[in-house]
């Protein structure tokens, strides 16, 4: 055990430092071997929320896989070695590509796998298994976000600034995030706007970080869910209509500008009101605190863009910054807010369908070559781009579609949509295998189990929303069954008989990923884990020679004429009709005690004993109009799923919407209930705004 491990919290992009301290002597022996301690860093300045001052509760729990199962001829997950699981895997993998081709084989990844780990997947799945046939959970969380900043700003890193320039803002917009929630320790980054009355929260909900803008400092928007594009599209126009744009930056900074005045023309006050149901004096009072010429950001999150136009919604919130002025400045920006811990990393560095490392467009000819040449293949044996997630799940069973999958870091059968789909779908494989350090609800699907090391067992890195290349250190020895990723991939590369290298040691894995990444977009050629452990400030690009840039977007933008793109968009058809009569509008979202599918959080007895059902919101009156109270028994459903939920009440929620949490599993799992129609662009699903019905039932509680 290595004392006073200096290290980072193993859930969202924030990234919280912490210090792994042993267990003092004379402790309760039922304690955490590890005790948390919150570490001085500029995000988190020694705060923690309730999931990072748990943390280390996992690392003992009774529930850890030690060793693999294989599923026996009775259907039941039994202990096997693991040269049997390896061997048994590696030849089916072999068997299936020789009778189906290389792309019946899948590879789904996970955006909490370090950067090694990401890296060492994308090119296992293309040069060991040459499948294109890869994606990962990432597609279900910042997609959309990160296809919006692309076509906008050349790049997509969620802040382009360092999170700490928030602090002098004057004005803060939170668009469809409640950080409060999801990443308390950010809350010290807006206090200064929210004296100054700057807070503006867009959110259906009256959330916990809507409530902060009570007493006059700030304002909450609640749109009609699915009508955030609409409202953005107003304040567009109100800030061109009464000239609060920025003439200069628009002139000198930007293309695109006549285009969107001319598409805005339509969206004036009175019809972005009849649409929202967001009074025009709202409207127009957030126009011109926004225009105001002070320290101004845009934050956008999941409940703007986990929608089918969730693209041109975050674009919407883009052209908005961009007509102020704001990305770039000294003092202002756009940013969007990351969900899970290595999100940015795990979509720079080949995870992603049509990405090799460095954010490299897998179409790219000298993309492939540069990849190819670190690999040691040729650029002609590498697949090109594949399917995405929804897509790729969409495909088993299908003709040409996948009939093995590899899972890395995720938990499909709670976190994708239209989850019951998805479970059925997953029982079809020729074989399921699953990497996990629980028996997740997809684990208990598979055909093989194999048990990998948690965060506070290895070392690598992690990128955070900042884009901040930090460094996770390992503290204590995992579990004697236990092992890394890198050796479960290097182990079957070589039973594959696999071109190239596969190597063990994450800091010869991270060398190798800054060398394939030199000269793309998301370049660290000039990091190393030797240089990140001095601790100097990390953010990417950081090409060899150089000292980072933790504000690309100072200078010029990421196109090739320094230019950032103002493209115009409009309201297209919703992927479902809209509720009427005694239905409601579904939004999902998250908890302060748990975390993505809660596969690891509803293991920890503080967090579980905190919030241990689901609960689905309703307004007092929503609920009296059917006859339900706080405490009944109810269930959701729609063509697509049901789920049993305990009804709660709330003023702070539209009367024509529900709201359920996603962490939950089986008959309480609320993406049994949500669309995969998936936006054009970016191929997120639709999450938040199924169409649903609610009834009342007996019997025992959920």
């Amino acid at each position: 055990m290595t004392a006073g491990a200096e290290t980072h919290c193993p859930y969202c992009a924030l990234q919280c430092a912490m210090t792994l301290l042993p267990k003092v002597p004379g402790a309760p022996a039922d304690d955490p071997r590890l005790t948390v301690e919150g570490r001085a860093f500029p995000t988190n300045r020694g705060g923690l929320c309730k999931k990072g001052w748990t943390s280390s509760t996992l690392l003992d729990s009774a529930d850890r896989v030690v060793q693999p199962l294989v599923r026996n001829a009775d259907g039941e997950l039994q202990p096997a070695t693991w040269d049997d699981a390896l061997d048994l895997i590696a030849e089916t993998l072999r068997s299936v590509r020789a009778q189906h081709g290389a792309d019946a084989n899948g590879v789904f990844g996970g955006g909490g796998l370090t950067n090694e780990k990401a890296y060492q997947l994308g090119k296992f799945a293309r040069i060991a298994l040459g499948t294109s046939r890869i994606d990962y959970n990432g597609r279900f969380c910042m997609s959309s976000a990160a296809a919006a900043s692309n076509r906008a700003f050349g790049a997509d890193r969620g802040l382009p600034f360092p999170l700490t320039d928030l602090d002098a803002a004057h004005t803060v917009l939170l668009l469809g995030s409640n950080v409060a929630e999801t990443m308390p320790p950010f809350l010290s980054h807006i206090e200064g706007a929210r004296a100054a009355g700057g807070l503006i929260v867009v959110d259906p909900r009256r959330s916990s970080t809507a409530r902060l803008t009570d007493d006059d400092q700030g304002i909450h928007l609640a749109p009609a869910p699915g009508t955030d594009l609409q409202l953005l599209l107003g304040l567009i126009h109100i800030v061109i209509a009464e000239r609060l744009h920025d003439d200069g930056y628009v002139r000198d900074r930007t293309v695109g500008f006549a285009e969107l005045r001319r598409s805005v023309a339509g969206w004036w006050p009175e019809r972005v009101q009849q649409v929202t149901g967001v009074p025009v004096v709202l409207l127009r009072q957030v126009a011109r605190r926004l225009g105001s010429g002070r320290p101004t950001y845009i934050l956008s999150g999941r409940g703007v863009e986990q929608h089918v136009n969730g693209t041109d919604t975050a674009t919407a919130a883009i052209n908005l910054a961009l007509i102020l002025g704001l990305p770039g400045k000294p003092d202002s920006g756009y940013g969007t807010l990351t969900g899970q811990g290595n999100g940015q990393g795990g979509r720079e560095h080949g995870q992603k369908s049509d990405q090799l490392p460095g954010y490299r467009k897998i179409t790219d000819p000298d993309a492939r070559a540069h990849v190819a040449a670190v690999w040691g293949v040729h650029p002609d044996d590498l697949p090109g781009p594949g399917l995405p997630a929804v897509q790729l799940l969409a495909s088993i069973g299908e003709p040409g579609g996948i009939r093995t999958l590899l899972v890395h870091g995720s938990n499909l059968s709670v976190s994708a949509p239209n989850a019951g789909g998805v479970r059925e779908r997953l029982h079809s494989l020729d074989l399921l295998v699953v990497c996990d350090f629980f028996l997740s609800e997809t684990a208990q699907l598979a055909d093989v189990v194999l048990p990998v090391t948690q965060w506070a067992e290895e070392e690598g890195t992690m990128t955070s929303l900042e884009g901040r290349v930090i460094r996770r250190r390992k503290a204590i020895d995992p579990p004697a069954g236990a092992r890394s990723e890198l050796w479960i991939m290097a182990e079957l590369a070589r039973r594959l008989e696999a071109p190239g290298r596969f190597d063990l040691d994450p800091a010869d894995v991270f060398d190798e990923l800054a060398r394939a990444s030199a000269g793309g977009i998301a370049d660290y050629s000039g990091l190393s884990h030797a240089l990140l452990d001095e601790g100097m400030p990390a953010y990417w690009p950081y090409p060899a020679g150089s000292d980072g840039t933790p504000r690309p977007f100072e200078h010029r933008f990421a196109h090739a004429d320094g230019l950032a793109r103002i493209v115009a968009v409009s309201v297209a058809r919703p992927a479902e009709p809209a509720a009427t009569g005694d239905e409601l509008t579904l939004i999902t979202g998250r908890l302060l005690e748990h975390y993505q599918s809660g596969a690891q959080t509803r293991r920890v007895p503080e967090l579980m004993d905190a919030r241990p059902r689901l609960e689905a919101t309703l307004h007092p009156a929503t609920a009296a109009d059917r006859g339900l109270a706080d405490g009944d028994d109810i269930e959701l459903s729609n063509d697509r799923g049901v789920v049993r939920a305990r009804v709660t009440t709330t003023t702070g929620i539209r009367p024509d919407t529900v709201f359920l949490p996603f962490h939950y599993p089986d008959d309480h799992s609320a993406n049994l209930l949500t669309s995969d129609a998936t936006d054009p662009i970016s191929s997120m699903p639709e999450f938040k705004t199924a169409v649903v019905r609610i009834r009342a039932m007996s019997g025992a509680a959920p």
